[in-house]
């Protein structure tokens, strides 16, 4: 049975307020965890393999978020998301056995992916379908102010004299608030009418992979350019002579891009054909990319390549979250958006690895070639679209 107007509008606030006070608590946490391990003497090397953990863990569990969704009810899925991250959390400010921890991030992550894949899709069928990009496009933009928010009011304790068990309870009271703002959510039914990814598990995911492939490869580009080279724009700016001070500065302004410009792709996708939105984000990162040999002689251009590609880069997934809320419902959706994060998660792993790289390697040709391939990947849906394939 359908929700009642009343019932969905609280239902999408209260994802959004729920959402947003994780995600402040679990920005505070992580690197909150990363200091206290380098201060207890791990090198860089531990403690990046203790922070891959829990994209392990996202990945480990993404296929199986549908399977989740009907085992446990839309409803209990959600709230489980939000609740075993919380437990994590505790288990970890009053612990520090290092094992353990490193198992319990790894849970984390694991709970994060069911959060994210089910929230995503549960905002995409509540949506009106009139107002979809609208709405997708201001969660985005809510998720990347997070990614400020929680590292802020991190450095704010640290830097007023906060001790970190203070600053990870201070985690822990958001988190857990954020667990009981899902409470009003009234997700759509879970095991609404089958569509072609209507099966669950991996098997699902594998035909919402087969059923929409140029969906998922506009997430892997947008993953690549929003996400993935946030990492490596450091490099970048270190590469061209910029002290660490403006080098870590383009990571900022990659951020401001993807927070301001994911509604505006939502606004326009609701207005005109999501391929046309698609092609111009595709065309614009493919441009930026272009300009990069032009940045030893202009050097103001890299804060404009920077906005540019994260702007492009979150513009593209907002996208693709529409186009699959306009194609599925239930359990279909839940499978597609599935595919879509690991598709984004792919991206973002891909991009610092690959650029640093190539940075290192070919900076001049190999890196902007790289850049501008990946770009061209995110023209070929609009090719394929044109040519008569408007739903693949």
């Amino acid at each position: 049975m359908p929700l009642q107007p009343d019932a969905v509008l609280r239902s999408l606030v209260a994802l959004f307020a729920a959402t947003f006070t994780q995600l402040a608590g679990l920005f505070v946490f992580g690197p909150l965890l990363l200091f206290t391990l380098k201060a207890r003497g791990l090198d860089t090397a531990a403690v990046g393999a203790f922070a891959a953990l829990q994209w392990v863990g996202l990945l480990v569990a993404t296929p199986f978020a549908s399977t989740w969704a009907q085992r446990l009810g839309p409803r209990r899925a959600l709230l489980a998301s939000g609740a075993v991250p919380l437990v994590t959390m505790v288990a970890m400010v009053l612990t520090s056995h290092l094992v353990l921890w490193s198992l319990l991030y790894f849970v984390a992550g694991m709970a994060s992916a069911l959060r994210w894949i089910l929230a995503e899709a549960a905002v995409a069928e509540l949506a009106p379908a009139h107002r979809r990009g609208r709405v997708m496009g201001l969660f985005s933009m809510m998720i990347g102010i997070t990614f400020m928010v929680g590292p802020s009011l991190l450095s704010a304790l640290l830097a007023a004299g906060w001790g970190t068990d203070s600053v990870g309870w201070v985690a822990v009271a958001l988190v857990a608030l954020g667990l009981l703002l899902l409470l009003p959510v009234q997700p759509p039914n879970a095991n609404a009418a089958p569509s072609t990814a209507a099966r669950s598990g991996w098997r699902g995911t594998w035909g919402a992979l087969r059923a929409a492939p140029v969906v998922m490869l506009t997430g892997f580009v947008g993953g690549f350019f929003e996400s993935g080279l946030a990492s490596t724009l450091p490099l970048y700016g270190l590469g061209i002579g910029w002290s660490s001070a403006a080098a870590a500065l383009l990571v900022a302004t990659s951020g401001l891009g993807s927070t301001l410009l994911a509604p505006v792709a939502g606004e326009l996708a609701d207005r005109l054909p999501v391929t046309r939105v698609r092609q111009a984000c595709a065309l614009a990162s493919l441009a930026a990319t272009l300009a990069l040999p032009w940045v030893p002689q202009w050097g103001g251009l890299a804060w404009g390549i920077a906005f540019t590609w994260g702007a492009a880069g979150a513009a593209l997934y907002t996208l693709a979250m529409v186009d699959i809320g306009q194609r599925h419902q239930g359990v279909a959706l839940v499978n597609s958006t599935a595919v879509l994060v690991m598709a984004y998660t792919a991206g973002g792993m891909l991009a610092p690895a690959a650029g640093g790289a190539m940075l290192q390697w070919a900076p001049v040709l190999g890196f902007p070639a790289l850049l501008a391939a990946v770009a061209l990947l995110g023209l070929w849906p609009v090719a394929r679209s044109a040519a008569g394939s408007p739903g693949r």
